[in-house]
């Protein structure tokens, strides 16, 4: 936060999910002179609630979110954005799915609801920044926003916060980016903050459960159009499956046995509604493409040396960046990557600093 300009009683929403890391993110700014108002998206239908009540869509992460901002003194609002979460990121995980593509709706969310939608909503409260709990360090200066990796390596979420625009960025404070999980969590215990050591989810918090294929037989008929075959590398079948989205690439569960060596997935067809298993060793690739680039840092050089993640558990790791047209570009590995999947975000860091990123695009085979 430090070398931000304000002004004098700066105004700032801090998106409140109930959990330990927001609540910290509300407490330091309120501590350090914002004027902060915390605000709770409720993001998904009663149902969702009803069947999942710890979610952060859920009626006790709501009653936790507004019970903590009561504790530090700020007020809280619950804004119902179900319809447009629907729009923009229930839709796409969906979507995804049946090309054949792994989804990463946090991106989505981050990009189009909390740092989009949210914004749209409160301008009129004249508000200056959004806040949030993420792990990740902003800087703004001279208007030109940076995006870096927190302290905390173990928690880093720029990953997540790559598409975010100059101007998203330009009006965001992370107060966590400079520090370790556990001096959040003694923040919160020393402050009298009863979430200090709430259990977190990494899960996708709109999926009851951990069942992505039944929540999406739940909304769609995909299962029923998406079935079909299972294929050797030799094209030849050697299964059925009942839908594509029931797969992803370098998965090993659901593939038929008895071919001589454990088979994984390396390819989706969505086509001809196809999956293609093969051995380990096709899983690795000395290259990918991704398209719909966002670039934080201008003028990136191409080709240059880059480390990227593949997706947000993938260690990074050494590549060659070179930019194509048409917002595309390309990475070539130092060393073969495995599972590369298509539909997840490639994120290109020099060092400390987020360059920006891509979708991956399905090569086929």
């Amino acid at each position: 936060m430090k070398g931000r300009p304000l002004k004098k009683t700066p105004r700032v929403v801090v998106a409140m999910s109930g959990g330990v890391d927001s609540t910290v993110a509300a407490y330091l700014l309120k501590k350090e002179g914002f004027e902060v108002i915390g605000i709770t998206l409720k993001v998904w239908s009663d149902s969702c609630m009803h069947r999942s009540a710890e979610k952060c869509c859920g009626p006790d992460a709501i009653n936790d979110a507004r019970n903590m901002a009561a504790l530090i003194g700020i007020p809280h609002y619950v804004l119902d954005e179900a319809d447009y979460f629907e729009k923009e990121v229930i839709s796409y995980f969906i979507n995804e799915y049946s090309l054949g593509r792994t989804p990463n709706p946090c991106v989505k969310c981050n990009e189009k609801v909390k740092f989009g939608r949210l914004w749209a909503r409160v301008q009129s409260w004249d508000v200056d920044y959004i806040s949030t709990g993420h792990y990740a360090v902003v800087e703004n200066q001279d208007n030109n926003p940076r995006l870096k990796k927190a302290k905390d390596k173990t928690r880093d979420q720029s990953y997540f916060l790559f598409s975010l625009s100059p101007s998203q960025l330009s009006r965001m404070i992370t107060p966590l980016g400079n520090l370790e999980k556990k001096e959040v969590r003694a923040i919160a215990k020393e402050a009298g903050l009863k979430v200090w050591n709430k259990e977190e989810s990494r899960e996708i918090c709109f999926v009851p459960g951990k069942n992505y294929m039944e929540f999406i037989k739940e909304k769609t008929a995909l299962v029923k159009r998406l079935s079909g075959p299972i294929l050797n590398e030799e094209g030849m079948i050697i299964g059925k499956h009942q839908g594509i989205e029931n797969y992803t690439v370098g998965q090993r569960k659901g593939l038929p046995g008895g071919q001589g060596q454990p088979l994984y997935v390396i390819d989706i067809d969505p086509q001809s509604k196809s999956i293609r298993a093969g051995g380990l060793k096709s899983l690795y690739k000395t290259h990918c493409f991704a398209s719909q680039a966002h670039w934080i840092e201008k003028e990136i050089e191409s080709p240059r040396q880059v480390t990227v993640k593949l997706r947000y558990n993938y260690p990074e790791v050494n590549a060659v960046l070179t930019l194509l047209e048409k917002d595309r570009f390309r990475l070539d590995f130092e060393t073969p990557q495995p599972g590369i999947s298509p539909g997840q975000a490639a994120v290109c860091y020099d060092g400390e600093i987020v360059l920006g990123g891509g979708w991956i695009e399905r090569q086929g085979l």
